[in-house]
């Protein structure tokens, strides 16, 4: 599989750790990221797993660099693409050839607070529930189906920096733990389009 990533790279180190560690069976292949300086990279680096480093405006269009990563993707022989902090939007270049083989993690609980800042924007609403989502990409902003959630509880005393530290432990936890059903075909997408199954 590969990994796109844009900034830190803490989801792809917790993937990275959970293989070291035996919990998730996969071979993380490349790790794509659109930031050539981003942590994630130096991550990579670190943990011996190839890099595809490239900078959007170096390119005529999104389409362009999209060509140029499906080509990598193929030549490795990639079968999943796990979004994890991946600050672009993907287009049907991408999403083709990838068709129901693209996931992502969000955090919020989908379809609520989609796009940027999830943490901020529920902080500002007042939620007392948000949680982390794992969903199959479409062609929209963050409205594929769904695998699986998680929920947590919003404190009075939470500011975005708590909130975000104690979503990110969650998503550390359940992105391996989805990246393993998905490898081993337990997370069926149904007819409907929209129903996971989990077996």
């Amino acid at each position: 599989m590969a990994v796109f990533a844009s900034g830190s790279g803490s989801n792809f180190q917790a993937i990275v750790d959970a293989v070291r560690a035996g919990r998730l069976d996969v071979s993380v292949e490349l790790l794509v990221c659109d930031r050539p300086k981003a942590k994630a990279v130096e991550r990579a680096q670190h943990a011996g797993i190839d890099v595809l480093a490239f900078r959007p405006k170096d390119y005529g269009s999104r389409e362009e660099y999209e060509r140029m990563i499906v080509g990598e993707l193929q030549r490795r022989g990639i079968d999943l693409i796990v979004l994890a902090g991946y600050m672009r939007i993907i287009s049907a270049t991408l999403l083709e050839p990838f068709d129901g083989r693209i996931v992502n993690i969000h955090p919020s609980l989908l379809p609520s607070f989609p796009g940027v800042d999830a943490i901020g924007q529920a902080l500002t609403h007042g939620v007392k529930v948000t949680g982390v989502t794992v969903h199959f990409v479409d062609g929209g902003m963050d409205t594929g189906p769904i695998i699986a959630q998680r929920a947590i509880e919003i404190r009075e005393d939470d500011t975005a920096d708590t909130l975000a530290a104690r979503i990110h432990a969650i998503e550390h936890e359940l992105y391996p733990l989805v990246i393993g059903l998905i490898k081993q075909n337990r997370a069926t997408l149904l007819e409907d389009g929209r129903t996971v199954r989990i077996q």
